[in-house]
């Protein structure tokens, strides 16, 4: 995703998943022929796999950029996340991913190569080439109650949220009463600045900072509940197509709000889709983890991405590889979510994290992207 193109990071509705078995024994050590390099990858090759929006082509490991080199226990996290909410046919590996997880990395290579054959992901028309852009969770200051700069509501579902269809857009939200009327007592918090707001909406998910009525801070996060079932429209496209910037990256677009201030509601206006949220306790090892993809599984930074699931099914392990002036990637990721804007065979949207830092890869990624679906032999 350009950031301004926007997906809904964490669009899941799905129930809390179960707690996983306890872990049986642990794996004989698999042999890894040649020692710290790629093990043996003989044997013919099986047909092409077809899937709705993109054709899987088998290939050997040695054709993965990178496979000999990442941090295979990076992406292992990120892997038994997905094994909470396992997918046919990976549910019957998740057993030895489980005990995998302690293992070295040569081990965790062994067993991918043993287990696993690599599909270069095309399009139908045989192209290879696709795009990576990225999102985050922004984390942001709010307080309960609004006053002393806090002027900005995130609002809960409406009640009458399923009996009007769409229901009123952004810019009505803001004017009319009625509507105004029909959210009152439904804000979850209050932030300082509704650009702020504008990208938790694009984002679909973030953390507060929240100060409390009796003066306490509080981090909580906030989740995607909702819209009001109006078109999404890109504040960066609006502002490229009135000729008022060039550089449509979030740092572009704050940018140009900085130098105009008195635009603000005209440009947050531009995008009628208003998103509504639940909020979710953070606790000490949900904060070292994300929102919940579209798997239904928090994501993990730097190794979930989002997809078209008609191209890469959820849960599925694959290998990245993209090179730009942002970051250079090859490694393994998990697909565990979706996104509106996130369409086509070889495209994928690449979660970097929480925070300011995360929000600046996010905001300026966009750059080429190889992908390589990894699927039971």
């Amino acid at each position: 995703m350009v950031l301004i193109v926007g997906t809904l990071a964490a669009c899941s509705t799905l129930p809390e998943p179960e707690l996983p078995p306890p872990r049986p024994a642990p794996l004989p050590a698999p042999t890894v022929p040649g020692g710290a390099g790629l093990p043996d990858d003989t044997g013919p090759l099986p047909p092409p796999m077809a899937q709705p929006k993109s054709r899987w082509v088998p290939v050997r490991w040695s054709e993965l950029p990178g496979v000999t080199e990442d941090a295979l226990h990076e992406a292992w996290n990120a892997w038994i996340r997905s094994c909470e909410r396992p997918v046919p046919p990976f549910t019957a590996l998740c057993a030895e991913v489980r005990q995998l997880s302690i293992a070295s990395g040569e081990e965790q290579r062994a067993w991918l190569v043993s287990r696993l054959r690599p599909y270069r992901v095309e399009s139908h028309d045989g192209n290879p080439e696709g795009l990576l852009t990225a999102y985050y969770e922004p984390l942001v200051d709010a307080a309960r109650q609004p006053g002393n700069g806090f002027t900005v509501p995130l609002h809960r579902l409406p009640a009458s949220h399923g009996a009007r269809k769409p229901w009123y857009t952004r810019q009505q939200i803001d004017t009319l009463p009625e509507a105004q009327a029909q959210l009152a007592g439904r804000a979850i918090a209050w932030l300082r600045d509704p650009v702020d707001a504008l990208v938790l909406h694009i984002q679909g998910s973030g953390r507060l900072r929240v100060q409390e009525a009796d003066g306490s801070v509080r981090l909580v996060r906030v989740a995607y509940a909702g819209t009001n079932d109006q078109p999404y429209q890109s504040v960066g496209r609006w502002l490229l197509d009135q000729g008022l910037t060039r550089d449509a990256t979030w740092p572009g677009i704050k940018a140009w709000i900085a130098a105009n201030p008195q635009r603000v509601n005209e440009l947050l206006w531009s995008n009628p889709r208003y998103v509504f949220f639940r909020e979710e306790p953070l606790d000490a090892l949900d904060a070292g983890f994300g929102p919940r993809g579209a798997q239904g599984v928090p994501l993990t930074p730097g190794r979930s991405i989002a997809v078209d699931r008609l191209s890469i099914p959820y849960g599925t392990p694959v290998w990245l590889a993209s090179s730009g002036p942002q970051v250079q990637l090859s490694r393994l990721v998990l697909a565990q979510d979706t996104g509106s804007a996130i369409l086509g065979a070889v495209r994928a949207d690449y979660f970097t994290g929480w925070g300011y830092e995360a929000g600046e890869i996010a905001g300026r990624l966009k750059q080429g992207l190889r992908l390589w679906a990894l699927w039971p032999r």
